[in-house]
């Protein structure tokens, strides 16, 4: 059954501009260089230009953030028919509206953290903003439990599944909005009610994430992996601090001890890891839930073993902070601002591998015209989640002796040059640090 939208807010985003969902009249841009220099800028300075873009660019109409738009904020989004027939791939990967569930959930807490630090009621309208965009993704299929990952031109159809990655982000900003004292009395109320709906109806499919069909579910918490392991077992926590029912406690500490080899609280203890490629920007989700149990928990052996794996975590994403470097504060790059192209390889399809595969095999002609796209991914993207995992160190001296390692890393970028909307954890990572060492 539809659930319907409820409004956190009807407060207009002044400051945004409106947006134009336009095709671009040339396939490939080719952009002028940038007269950014980063060694004029402080961190404060590039996070604030961050926040200007994000918001001038990134958020739709309807308070989601895109995955890339035109340095004027145009970006054309999939059509209704695009989204039914599952065009590019019923995944909805690179096209604009692939991770709104992801990003708006991360972000949300940036503001959270700079309104409780300034009080700033603009910032509080924008935290309220992202909030509806949340619901209004938890509103827009009959399919209960469903996240979705963005709405196309008529602000309601979306592509058919979600994943793990839209719905733990999902739960773990609301969670946070309940959390920081700026929801109303009713706001707390609306949203509690509808984190507990969607946690009760995907722990009754065994902790999958619905799907609409032919598809079923798409992806879950339950393997015995650092991945999924700490976002059951956040999740499982504050079911019980939401309802108040002990049956979520004792599900909760049986799950600690659940697995083969190693158990969840195993890879909780042993934190993050990288087996071969680095991809912070995911395995962040994992580290903000254990951030969250560390916070959470009573048991003290319980609570230090947390603390050890978010360390370790913290140790790992800080290597990536050299590839900053990298990335050259530019518009030089090619990017083919025409993702349609890439229907042209559609086929139908009705399972999940059948569309990782099409997926897969429409990247691999999209990078060809796109080599921005890669530059943005490695050089941005790893390393300014990496500084946000920096931030949700548990320990204050120790998070102070990397301040200014982390402020470095985010004076180094221009987000002015960025296509992608991934440049965001730079004022989760601020303001968290600003709120950690206050």
């Amino acid at each position: 059954m539809r659930i319907a939208l409820i409004a956190i807010s009807d407060t207009v985003h002044t400051s945004m501009h409106r947006r134009t969902f336009l095709a671009k009249s040339a396939a490939v841009s080719f952009l002028p260089v940038s007269t950014y220099c980063a060694s004029t800028r402080t961190a404060e300075e590039a996070v604030s230009i961050a926040h200007e873009e994000i918001w001038s660019r990134f958020i739709d109409d309807y308070g989601i953030m895109l995955d890339f738009a035109d340095y004027d904020g145009s970006v054309e989004l999939p059509t209704p028919e695009e989204c039914r027939l599952g065009k590019p791939n019923a995944l909805g990967w690179w096209t604009p509206i692939e991770n709104g569930g992801f990003f708006n959930g991360l972000y949300l807490e940036a503001m959270l953290q700079r309104w409780k630090l300034t009080g700033e009621e603009s910032v509080a309208a924008k935290a309220r903003r992202l909030v509806d965009g949340l619901l209004l993704l938890n509103s827009i299929s009959e399919v209960e439990g469903f996240v979705g990952r963005g709405v196309c031109t008529d602000g309601v159809s979306h592509y058919a599944m979600g994943s793990n990655d839209q719905t733990f982000p999902w739960i773990y900003g609301l969670w946070r909005f309940l959390e920081s004292g700026m929801a109303t009395e009713e706001e707390a109320t609306k949203v509690k009610k509808r984190i507990i709906d969607l946690v009760e109806t995907i722990a009754a499919i065994d902790w999958m994430m619905p799907a609409e069909e032919p598809f079923g579910v798409r992806g879950g918490f339950l393997k015995n992996t650092f991945e999924s392991a700490p976002r059951l077992l956040f999740t499982l926590r504050i079911m019980n601090q939401l309802t108040g029912d002990p049956k979520w406690l004792k599900k909760y500490q049986e799950a600690l001890g659940e697995g083969e080899g190693k158990t969840r609280a195993d890879f909780c203890e042993e934190g993050m890891k990288f087996e071969k490629h680095r991809h912070s920007w995911t395995a962040g989700n994992s580290v903000a839930a254990l951030r969250a149990l560390w916070e959470l928990e009573d048991d003290t052996t319980l609570k230090e073993r947390f603390k050890k794996g978010i360390q370790s975590s913290v140790d790992v994403a800080m290597e990536s902070f050299p590839l900053a470097d990298k990335y050259p504060n530019n518009r030089d790059a090619a990017f083919n601002f025409d993702w349609k192209m890439m229907n042209a390889m559609w086929k139908p399809h009705s399972t999940e591998k059948e569309a990782v595969q099409l997926a897969m095999l429409q990247l691999r002609e999209f990078r060809k015209t796109s080599p921005k796209r890669g530059l943005e991914t490695t050089f941005v993207r790893e390393p300014v989640f990496a500084a946000w995992i920096a931030t949700l160190e548990p320990d204050r001296d120790r998070l102070q002796t990397r301040k200014k390692e982390i402020s470095e890393l985010l004076a180094k970028y221009d987000p002015s040059t960025m296509i992608f909307s991934q440049f965001f954890p730079m004022e989760i990572a601020w303001w968290r640090m600003k709120s950690e060492l206050s």
